[in-house]
């Protein structure tokens, strides 16, 4: 219920005014071919090979054969106009003698039934004076019948599907599936450039003397320099990696190769090779040129066979590495790659010579955040009211696409409301459904559990106000929303800070189990409501202990590591079994000692905590000033006079 604006970093938009450039698909235009073509030739295919199968088996046994009733055979034989009988495993063969002893040039049937006891059938036989064979294999026809009928025409189709895949595999084909697919974009269509990009100043200083490069090639060279071959943009989602990579392109006025590092990979084994091939061909011929490769991580994997390898996966990354080793960089091609995943790559891909720099595109801090949302809402008419620094300071870690978003949001809810222009108060409802989602109104809770969710949230909010270390309250409600927050405090700090020490951790920890504690001191039972601050408490509290060194149990020790930083950023534990229950223990305790403070000032605090309760279930919402007057009516006793030490972790 306690909601905070930490990571809000899984959007996929990225910042900055540049809108969808027209495209072409490859330098010429052409349509890709793609569709049923395939699966039509390997049918034709297929069938052209079994009517080959069953023409060479007529051709060398010149007949066919045809299944008759054993009485049909019987009558034949009865009427003497059976020629030859041959005994075949279960079956009797045999032919007659008008088709034997016809002068016309007609197919001879061989004719069968099934075998059958029948004593009288030999004798008969005889009596009419039918030749009678039993069936001897004879291993040299047999050989050379297997070889004709099945060897030859798989050969034929093995070699018709070879040439076909090698046709394709070069880019040729019908359906060019080795062709690449970059996109490219020309500086006109683009329309992006560094202008466009805010909050990234750092990365975009990494990436100017690329763009000089490209404009004056002579001045480098002329002193012997190169320029890079390429370098990996590292970052979270959202950061603006992708915008990046344009405003090179615009800025230097060249062609932008775009593709992503999946749409090398294909079923085909060595599909994603020959793309590579012909991606860098293309490049070259258009030089100067930017190659960019998205989610280069889909290609670029560590090469590690301890659970099996993707042959397709690897020869496209050998390629890949082949192709920067082998190209002049001096003609101006750059390669430029974006991954959320810097971790897994090969150690080849990242070495100099290839993937020479690594630019970090981060969250943006609270200038840049301002930048960010000046950059999207230049184009948005903005009423007198609105102040954007102080919407950054309250999004602190968001990125840029969740910047972008939240002026949109606040652009529709202003249209919504019928006004001419974006308020303030747009924007921070606009924050709001970011953080927590829309209003739902259909969600109606009952007095108890209305008046439930009211103490809890006034228990966060007072144990603000009153300790020490903690940021000031924005707003309270009790409206329940989209995302499952029955309410929730919104807390802004008054200055950004990159750093947090251990008073300030605590201060965190129990503000967020005070209103689990309201709940318990106010109606002597707890509900389901606090589970999301719980799991925000107990993931802060051994991050206090496993990562940050601030367990006097363990003291510096780190005992895990973070793994996917700029993605979900999980904890990887490295020690020993019991030294986890230990680390347990530490958290618990810790957890007790906030638990118990918050429990202390709210106990104090009751008849603010009553007063300010009663006062949002009629409202439902109230602002930070709101609540600030409302507090001081009943003289706040300050944590310094309740507690004179910070609460240890509880024995």
């Amino acid at each position: 219920m306690n909601e905070e604006f930490n990571d809000m970093n899984n959007k996929s938009s990225e910042p900055g005014g540049g809108g969808n450039p027209r495209q072409n698909n490859n330098s010429n235009g052409k349509k890709s071919n793609k569709g049923p073509g395939m699966i039509l030739i390997i049918i034709l295919a297929t069938a052209l090979t079994l009517g080959a199968i069953a023409m060479v088996n007529s051709l060398i046994t010149g007949a066919t054969y045809k299944q008759t009733p054993y009485n049909e055979f019987y009558e034949h034989l009865k009427n003497d106009e059976v020629d030859t009988v041959t005994y075949k495993d279960d079956r009797i063969q045999y032919t007659l003698k008008k088709e034997t002893e016809s002068e016309l040039p007609t197919i001879q049937h061989t004719y069968y039934t099934g075998m059958i006891g029948d004593t009288d059938l030999v004798p008969m036989m005889k009596r009419k004076g039918v030749t009678i064979n039993g069936y001897i294999p004879n291993s040299g026809s047999s050989v050379v019948n297997f070889i004709f009928v099945w060897v030859l025409p798989l050969v034929i189709m093995y070699i018709f599907m070879m040439v076909f895949f090698r046709r394709i595999g070069k880019g040729g084909g019908i359906m060019g599936i080795g062709k690449s697919n970059a996109k490219i974009y020309e500086q006109k269509d683009t329309g992006v450039t560094f202008k466009d990009v805010a909050g990234q100043d750092e990365a975009k200083e990494s990436l100017v003397e690329v763009v000089d490069f490209l404009h004056n090639p002579k001045k480098y060279t002329a002193i012997g320099a190169k320029l890079p071959k390429g370098a990996l943009l590292v970052g979270p989602p959202g950061t603006g990696k992708t915008l990046i990579a344009k405003a090179v392109a615009g800025e230097a006025g060249v062609p932008f190769f775009s593709l992503a590092g999946s749409d090398f990979v294909e079923m085909f084994v060595g599909v994603g090779a020959s793309r590579v091939r012909d991606l860098f061909s293309e490049a070259q011929k258009q030089a100067p040129a930017i190659i960019f490769i998205d989610e280069i991580d889909a290609i670029g994997k560590s090469r590690d066979t301890r659970f099996g390898g993707n042959d397709e996966r690897e020869q496209t990354l050998n390629q890949l590495l082949s192709e920067m080793d082998g190209f002049d960089s001096s003609k101006g091609v750059f390669i430029l790659a974006a991954t959320n995943r810097p971790e897994v790559l090969d150690k080849a891909l990242l070495r100099p010579g290839r993937l020479d720099r690594r630019i970090i595109v981060d969250k943006p801090d609270l200038k840049g955040r301002v930048e960010v949302l000046k950059v999207h809402a230049k184009n948005v008419r903005m009423d007198d009211t609105v102040d954007l620094e102080e919407i950054a300071l309250a999004t602190s870690g968001a990125v840029g696409s969740d910047l972008a978003n939240m002026i949109n949001e606040a652009a529709i809810a202003a249209v919504k409301s019928g006004r001419q222009a974006v308020s303030q108060a747009d924007l921070w409802e606009a924050v709001e459904v970011v953080i927590a989602g829309k209003e739902k109104k259909d969600r109606i809770l009952s007095v108890e559990e209305k008046k439930t969710v009211a103490y809890h949230e006034v228990g966060h909010a007072l144990v603000t106000a009153v300790m020490k270390n903690s940021e000031p309250v924005q707003k309270i409600t009790i409206v329940p929303r989209t995302m499952g927050t029955l309410g929730y405090v919104m807390q802004v700090p008054e200055e950004e800070k990159y750093l947090m020490n251990k008073d300030e951790m605590l201060t965190r920890l129990t503000t967020l189990l005070a209103g689990r504690a309201a709940e318990e001191i106010v109606f002597g039972k707890i509900t389901t409501g606090a589970a999301n601050d719980i799991e925000q408490a107990t993931k802060l509290a051994r991050a206090m202990v496993t990562q940050y060194g601030m367990s006097e149990e363990f003291g510096l020790m780190g005992l895990e590591t973070i793994e996917s930083e700029y993605l979900d950023g999980r904890a990887v534990r490295n020690c020993s079994d019991e030294t986890e229950t230990i680390i347990d223990n530490e958290i618990k305790n810790m957890l007790k000692g906030c638990y118990a403070r918050a429990k202390e000032l709210l106990a104090k605090n009751r008849e603010a905590l009553d007063g300010i309760a009663g006062y949002l279930f009629e409202k439902e919402t109230i602002t930070g000033k709101e609540f600030m007057s409302i507090l001081s009516q009943y003289r706040p006793i300050p944590e310094e006079n309740i507690i004179d030490e910070q609460p240890q972790e509880a024995e």
